[in-house]
């Protein structure tokens, strides 16, 4: 099998290419070079722009593929230059949307894939539907072998799976508040990306998967207090988590807020079943409690890792004083 990858030097696409990679598909890397993850081993690099048609043409000649897997993707406009640039060029268009695309906040859970899509909140989340409409009407009228993965809340040890990464941990080292919005009891998914990988790969020329969607999570369900708590605890430390309502974090912070009412304020639990179903090895191995002792083992082995943003603690202390002042004692 050959595949091409735009991107794969991510978070979530460096794992799926190893796997491939791993499993003997022949893999190609479509980037621009500037990512600073290394290649793995095995993996063909063509460097171009796929926002530059031209230079991807060029790149590319006259090759074909039998999967496409474009994880770069977040405009009804990138799918077009997508659908000019690969029809009649590979047997599976593999778009990596985004589980926050569905209702939210849901009205039923488990979300399945047949949740409807309809984020309100987010324009990300907005955007990435718009990629899948697109994506489906190409489908239906063309028979453009599509098939839609939705990722939810991914992590590697480099990603520190909570706002302000490796800053929120710096905060707990030091014995600073941490945030955490509303109350902390809503229930997250949060998945490694190895894992993920098991599932997308077991995807690739899946002849079943062609027209489908799917979502890829693990099936281990964590309240927003028990995530800072196990990380606390891979650290070493015991933190001070203090809860802050979520509309007031937004009046503070545009992008976090977006990010918290459109995604992680409610709680979102999906149903593996469908992916299951056709890729039967499909099973989370890593417990957030391992990832995240591989997260602070792999920031506490370089200091250079340990990147602490100050405009994130700033911005962390201006809402923590507003909530004292509203909500005193």
């Amino acid at each position: 099998m050959k595949a091409l990858f735009i991107g794969g030097t991510g978070n979530i696409s460096s794992a799926c290419v190893e796997l491939a990679l791993a499993r003997g598909i022949e893999v190609t890397l479509l980037n621009r070079g500037t990512s600073g993850r290394p290649v793995p081993n095995g993996a063909q690099v063509v460097n171009g722009d796929i926002r530059d048609p031209q230079s991807v043409r060029a790149a590319l000649g006259s090759r074909s593929f039998d999967v496409v897997a474009e994880f770069v993707a977040f405009t009804p406009e990138h799918i077009e230059t997508d659908l000019e640039l690969f029809r009649g060029r590979t047997g599976q268009y593999i778009f990596i949307s985004s589980a926050s695309a569905y209702q939210t906040p849901p009205a039923i859970l488990p979300v399945t894939e047949s949740t409807v899509l309809d984020n309100p909140y987010w324009e990300y989340s907005r955007n990435k539907a718009a990629c899948e409409e697109r994506l489906v009407h190409a489908y239906r009228e063309e028979k453009f072998p599509i098939t839609i993965v939705r990722p939810s809340h991914t992590y590697s040890a480099p990603y520190v799976p909570v706002e302000g990464g490796w800053t929120t941990i710096d905060r707990m080292l030091r014995g600073e508040p941490v945030i955490v919005h509303g109350d902390g009891t809503s229930l997250w998914t949060l998945t490694h990306a190895t894992d993920f990988a098991k599932g997308f790969v077991g995807l690739m020329g899946n002849a079943h998967a062609i027209g489908e969607s799917f979502h890829i999570t693990s099936d281990e369900w964590l309240t927003w207090n028990q995530i800072h708590e196990i990380l606390a605890a891979a650290a070493g430390v015991k933190p001070t988590l203090v809860h802050v309502p979520s509309d007031l974090i937004a009046a503070y912070d545009k992008a976090w807020g977006e990010s918290l009412l459109g995604d992680k304020t409610h709680s979102f639990i999906l149903d593996n079943s469908k992916v299951k179903r056709l890729v039967p090895d499909f099973i989370c191995t890593t417990p957030f409690s391992c990832g995240a002792e591989e997260i602070i083992a792999w920031h506490m082995a370089d200091p250079a890792r340990q990147q602490v943003d100050e405009t994130f603690n700033a911005l962390c202390d201006r809402i923590l004083q507003a909530y004292a002042k509203a909500w005193p004692g």
